[in-house]
């Protein structure tokens, strides 16, 4: 095999790969012998079909694998004495005015880049904390009271108030015209929790059972309902029932309903603040590691290989298909999505891929095994059963690819918070919660 390696524009490569024409031919004969013994025809036995049948049924499709098989492997074992290390799959195209006795092939494909991760210790990164506050223990514990409540009806007498759960009919009209979505019959929800335009919670408020009112509201802009926003309506509201919540006492029983063995408020105080403590851990250091992640990308320096680049938006366009399937879209497998749309995210997806790959490798970064085994161990805590979910973890080479992956990105944002410019910021509860 004569190799010739030609350097076209950046990253992009072109090998000749010259084949004897006989080792094609003789390995379609062997495969076609093989096939013979099997392959079964109108007329002849099972092996005793002749091998011009064989050969006209089966020939070009074997000959197109044999073909397949041996530039596949010419190829490989170019690129490897080359000590090209290859980025996706190469173009192969024939060549014509071989010489005699021989097939020739060009082979175009992309080669990984060179990665430059410029100086770390100019890179800026803000590093956030955040810390479990009584205040942010007491909203956790209101969290667990109201999914406890109870509800009981209202005397006739009494108007809807804050924290109520009412039950309406109510249609509204749109320049005397009804409209999608505007119409319902025995409709809960609760005053003062946002399930509501607050218009129509203000509306509602101080009525009473039995009562009906018309007033008029007007949709937000960016209001959901394309049909209506931006519009005013004019509602016609009946309240049929008004029921007020009646939240538990926390106390030594809400303590043990919870779970709390000992069954006292400080335990379970305590508890919460743990689980909290465990989340907002996960939660600043994905914060901290994405801003480790665009101060890499800042300051490297690399050429993308456009065949990666590809490769990843058709991987986008899946998963968006996928979802689209997920959420019942009729025909999602072959929704027309433009990969227009995901170049941007495909290409930093790839370029931080680079990065942090040549990053591990250059400061040996890579998981280890105690390290995964940590990280297992922490993430089975927030279950009922740890033990459970480590074995669960340890039995699936798929799912100890992905631990391996969280935990190298945890070796990369320590690495470079240990060398950039780190600015520490302190990062209120509610807002990390709400990121």
């Amino acid at each position: 095999m004569a190799v010739t390696v030609e350097t076209l524009e950046k990253l992009e490569r072109r090998i000749t790969l010259t084949l004897a024409a006989d080792v094609i031919n003789n390995e379609v004969t062997n495969r076609l012998k093989r096939l013979s013994r099997t392959v079964k025809a109108d007329g002849f036995r099972p092996g005793k079909v002749p091998m011009s049948v064989v050969s006209q049924r089966y020939g070009y499709s074997v000959q197109y694998e044999v073909m397949n098989d041996k530039v596949g492997q010419a190829f490989a074992e170019a690129t490897a004495e080359a000590k090209l290390r290859v980025a996706g799959a190469p173009r192969i195209t024939e060549k014509e005015n071989a010489p005699e006795g021989q097939m020739a092939f060009d082979a175009t494909f992309e080669v990984y880049p060179e990665v430059k991760l410029g100086d770390l210790s100019s890179a800026e990164v803000d590093r956030v904390t955040t810390d479990v506050t009584d205040a942010a223990i007491d909203k956790t514990v209101d969290i667990l009271r109201k999914q406890r409540r109870t509800f009981a009806q209202r005397p006739q007498a009494e108007a809807a108030s804050e924290g109520d759960r009412v039950t309406i009919d109510f249609e509204g009209k749109i320049d005397g015209v009804p409209f999608d979505g505007g119409k319902a019959e025995g409709f809960q929800f609760l005053i003062g929790e946002g399930q509501m335009l607050e218009a129509f919670e203000k509306a509602v408020r101080g009525m009473k059972t039995g009562e009906s009112k018309t007033f008029p509201l007007q949709f937000p802009a960016d209001y959901q309902g394309k049909d209506v926003a931006g519009k005013e309506a004019d509602f016609l509201v009946t309240v049929n029932k008004i029921e007020a919540q009646n939240l538990p006492v926390v106390d030594e029983a809400f303590a043990k309903s919870l779970g709390i063995a000992d069954g006292t408020v400080d335990a379970l105080r305590a508890d919460i603040k743990k689980n909290l403590e465990r989340e907002v851990k996960f939660r600043v250091l994905a914060r901290n590691k994405g801003a480790v992640m665009d101060a890499l990308v800042k300051t490297a320096e690399l050429d993308l290989p456009a065949a990666l680049v590809n490769g990843e938006i058709e991987r986008m366009i899946e998963a968006a298909r996928a979802d689209l399937k997920k959420r019942g879209v009729k025909d999602a497998d072959s929704a027309p999505i433009p990969g227009e749309v995901f170049k941007e995210q495909a290409e930093r997806r790839v370029r931080l891929g680079l990065v942090v790959g040549e990053l591990v490798r250059a400061n040996n970064l890579s998981a280890k095994p105690e390290q995964l085994q940590a990280h297992i161990e922490e993430i089975s805590q927030s279950y009922e059963k740890p033990a459970d979910v480590v074995r669960w973890y340890l039995s699936d080479r798929q799912r100890m690819a992905e631990v391996e992956g969280v935990v190298i990105e945890n070796n990369v944002a320590e690495f470079v918070l240990g060398k950039a410019k780190v600015t520490d910021k302190a990062l209120p509860f509610d807002e990390l919660m709400a990121g």
